[in-house]
């Protein structure tokens, strides 16, 4: 998941209010509405005692109207009277508001709320060639046109063997364009980082075309019966069907990193010398110190989520335990939760997060908090770290 953005919540110290309203709905009291859940969440940070400049700074965040169209949420970080992010959010909130204040960010929601968008391109095909259009987080853009010849294009009924070789010749040119097509696709996918490729147009020509493609693309690839080249063709289908590729592509990726997590980690009851992943809140915890996650994945479900831990200023200060002053490096160190100071630490560190989804595997990680290792720990480091 793509992160990066948020590393700017890093650079000043907290406390933070983290606040996340649905405003997805837009009628006629929209702005009414939206001023009523601004008031109500500012009243909760003063409540949760968040400082007066900072409510005041939320407050005016939430309120600013109008709304760009097609929004479905909103979530604010501000601290010490200044609001530091505010991004529109591509899902509802699971609540209309969610208030927080606390020493990190409350990130742990964006991982069901920020988009998640594949980027996909969508390949318009008929006999001539195709339009491409590439659909990506910020919509969708065209990506250019492939245009193959134009004749002989159509056969005949008859069966003369002049005829036999004419309609010979048009399934050559049939055949040329589709690979022209498959061409084009190849050279795309990697150049705008394309993650699912779709396939519209009539069967013969879309079949066509997949057939051609290089072997990586077709994994990601599917085809879709809606829509096609043709001005004036109806293409609402054919949104669900990239909507569904989109999210099969999710499903998969997030299965794939849980099975190198499985092949990753100490095999039941023996030593985890040797291996290079970690679970359980004290081994990531010694992991993030030491700048070893290369991946973290958290399942917010889990009850090591919500576990306290303490962190100070920095990203590598955090201990399970408040009396390790050693670790903290910090005479005041404040209270977390896992999962928002151990993805603080992986974004300093430029590690990937990946969430993982109930549907996927509703038991790893144990606990809720796994991560893959950039280097597996050797015995002494393991001993070390139970002692």
């Amino acid at each position: 998941m793509q992160l990066a953005f948020l590393t700017s919540l890093y650079d000043r110290p907290g406390p933070w209010a983290s606040v996340y309203l649905d405003t997805s709905r837009m009628d006629e009291s929209a702005q009414w509405r939206q001023e009523l859940m601004a008031r109500n969440a500012c009243d909760e940070l003063a409540t949760q005692g968040c400082d007066e400049a900072t409510v005041r700074a939320v407050h005016e965040a939430l309120s600013d109207w109008p709304r760009p169209a097609g929004e479905a949420g909103r979530a604010v970080f501000a601290t010490h009277g200044e609001v530091v992010l505010d991004p529109p959010l591509a899902v509802r909130p699971l609540a209309p508001s969610q208030v927080y204040w606390s020493a990190l960010p409350r990130l742990g929601p964006l991982l069901d709320l920020a988009a998640q968008e594949p980027v996909c391109l969508v390949a318009y095909v008929d006999r001539t060639g195709a339009d491409l259009e590439l659909r990506s987080p910020i919509g969708a853009m065209p990506a250019g046109q492939v245009q193959g010849r134009d004749w002989p294009m159509h056969r005949t009924a008859s069966n003369t063997w002049s005829e036999r070789h004419f309609q010979l010749a048009v399934e050559n040119t049939w055949e040329e364009n589709a690979q022209k097509v498959a061409d084009a696709i190849a050279d795309t996918v990697p150049e705008l980082g394309v993650d699912v490729v779709v396939l519209a147009g009539d069967e013969r020509e879309r079949r066509s075309v997949h057939e051609r493609l290089p072997v990586a693309i077709t994994a990601e690839g599917v085809e879709s019966g809606h829509g096609g080249r043709a001005a004036g063709a109806r293409r609402e289908r054919l949104d669900e069907d990239v909507r569904a590729a989109k999210e099969a592509f999710l499903r998969r990726r997030a299965e794939a990193e849980l099975d190198r997590f499985r092949a990753a980690r100490a095999p039941e009851g023996a030593s985890a010398a040797g291996a290079s992943a970690a679970e359980g809140v004290p081994a990531l915890v010694e992991a993030a110190r030491e700048h070893r996650i290369a991946e973290l994945l958290i399942r917010p479900e889990g009850p090591d989520a919500h576990r306290q831990v303490w962190v100070g200023a920095h990203p590598d200060q955090l201990a399970v335990r408040r009396s390790e002053t050693q670790y903290l490096g910090d005479t005041e160190p404040l209270p977390a939760r896992a999962d928002d100071a151990l993805l603080r630490s992986a974004l300093a560190t430029g590690a990937d997060v990946l969430r993982v989804r109930p549907e996927v595997d509703d038991e790893l990680p144990v606990g809720g908090l796994g991560a893959l290792l950039r280097w597996p720990y050797d015995e002494k480091e393991t001993e070390a770290a139970t002692m």
